[in-house]
């Protein structure tokens, strides 16, 4: 589809890839990318969707350079942090700081899927451009951290990432009613976790179903508008020297 102004990407988790291996791990892990560096205007390195058969495996690895969050949409499961297994349902949320050793299991009988976004920390980001110093110190290693997002509504990172990712909310509307979002700050991740709706940006209309992700560039507003109850997942990504907290 051609991409309204403002609207950087759109997709399903249909047509997702086949990966084998996927970080050492035996098995099949279904993947899709929906944004990267090249769309966006934060230092975010990936918005991603990923899923594993039942009692498959995403291998366990060390995050060397960036901080990312695994958000469970369906399935149970068991988050393995450092060595530690977590038990994880819809809604669980993982924050992944920089030094930390993190995998994925699937526990159940059906697919356990997650929401991936990995953004770039300052001192990566340095790194990147050239700019660090030439014996830049070690990053303190800040340690992961475990949310249950449906029950909590509101996550922020604060004290976990020093990247661009502010925050992770639910939004949810009732059949007929709308919500706009936008922020002038900041970039906007949003998952449709489930419902059917349309949503429209700068006079493009598109319709919603769950499974269904898009982003939203900083200063563009979209009106989302729900047929059925619908409930959306949405991720904050400040811009270079913004916040990226709420107006």
């Amino acid at each position: 589809m051609t991409l309204a102004p403002g609207l950087l990407s759109f997709g399903t988790t249909d047509g997702a890839a086949t990966v084998h291996g996927v970080h050492g791990a035996a098995g099949v892990t279904h993947w899709k990318a929906f944004a990267g560096r090249r769309q966006l205007a934060s230092p975010t390195e990936a918005v991603e969707w990923a899923s594993i058969p039942p009692y498959g495996l995403s291998g366990e690895h060390r995050h060397t350079r960036t901080e990312e969050i695994y958000l469970v949409l369906r399935g149970e499961g068991e988050f393995l942090y450092n060595g530690t297994a977590h038990p994880v349902r819809p809604g669980s949320l993982a924050l992944t700081a920089i030094g930390n050793v993190h995998g994925l299991r699937n526990t159940g009988d059906a697919h356990l899927d997650w929401w991936v976004i990995e953004t770039i920390p300052p001192t990566t980001d340095a790194v990147l451009n050239g700019t660090a110093s030439r014996t830049p110190g070690v990053p303190t290693m800040r340690p992961p951290a475990l949310h249950d997002l449906f029950k909590e509504r509101t996550v922020t990172t604060e004290g976990v990432f020093s990247g661009p990712l502010r925050s992770i909310d639910v939004v949810e509307l009732e059949a007929a009613e709308h919500r706009t979002l936008g922020r002038l700050d900041a970039e906007l991740a949003v998952f449709v976790h489930d419902g059917q709706g349309t949503v429209r940006t700068d006079g493009a209309i598109a319709d919603l179903t769950a499974n269904t992700c898009l982003t939203l560039g900083a200063g563009a507003a979209a009106r989302f508008e729900p047929t059925t109850r619908l409930r959306l997942l949405v991720v904050t990504l400040a811009l270079p020297g913004e916040s990226g907290t709420p107006q």
